[in-house]
């Protein structure tokens, strides 16, 4: 290489930048262009022509697996769009709030394919809503969960492992099966959370915008029987 710089007084550097800033040059001079070669993995070598022939159909392949994907998330996406509607219909189809609360967890386990429910409404116990695992009930509201008063007060969905102290209180006995999850406040109402056995199911770094329909949802239903 010091050879090169030596005899022709340019460097790869100044000849490689010359290129970029005269990307017809070598359309003006093909002669040189035929003479060129490129290195392969395999070690052999390819005229330039074929190099570029095989950049583009990597970068075709690449396209298509972005695509691909894209696609995927959009139906993903359509999916919980029909379900979080579903839902929605399915809620203001019922006449009690104990049939309310019902549907939110059997909507959430069947439908959305969640492991553990887990609802938290911030009113007291009453005859009307069913005395279950997944049903708990804070009376005092946020001041009676010192636990959950930073979470409250910032108002956005939480995801990923929760605190040992939040697991306690929404699982009890299955906590040691929750390795991720997600908390979302459910308006004034309370919260909802869910719970998985997979830890990479919920992360920090996930898309909420459906938990929050979701959430939005669940408390305009709650209201109607406030």
């Amino acid at each position: 290489m010091s050879d090169t710089t030596a005899k022709d007084g340019l460097n790869p550097i100044e000849v490689a930048s010359f290129l970029r800033r005269h990307p017809e040059f070598l359309s003006e001079y093909p002669d040189i262009a035929l003479t060129l070669a490129m290195p392969r993995d395999q070690g052999a070598t390819t005229s330039l022509a074929h190099y570029q022939l095989d950049v583009l159909r990597e970068q075709k392949r690449e396209l298509n697996r972005r695509l691909h994907e894209l696609i995927g998330i959009a139906q993903e996406n359509e999916q919980l769009m029909i379900r979080t509607h579903t839902l929605a219909m399915a809620l203001l189809r019922e006449r009690t709030l104990g049939d309310c609360v019902r549907r939110i967890a059997a909507t959430l386990t069947e439908d959305f394919n969640t492991e553990r429910v887990r609802l938290v409404l911030f009113r007291a116990a009453s005859e009307d809503l069913p005395a279950a695992a997944w049903l708990l009930l804070a009376p005092g509201g946020a001041s009676e969960l010192p636990a959950f008063a930073e979470f409250l007060k910032r108002d956005e969905p939480l995801c990923g492992r929760l605190q040992p102290e939040k697991l306690d209180y929404l699982f009890g006995e299955q906590k040691d099966q929750v390795l991720s999850s997600v908390l979302i406040a459910v308006g004034h109402a309370g919260m909802l959370a869910i719970g998985s056995g997979d830890a990479h199911r919920f992360h920090p770094g996930m898309g909420t915008v459906f938990l929050k329909l979701i959430a939005e949802t669940i408390a305009a239903a709650i209201a109607r029987y406030s």
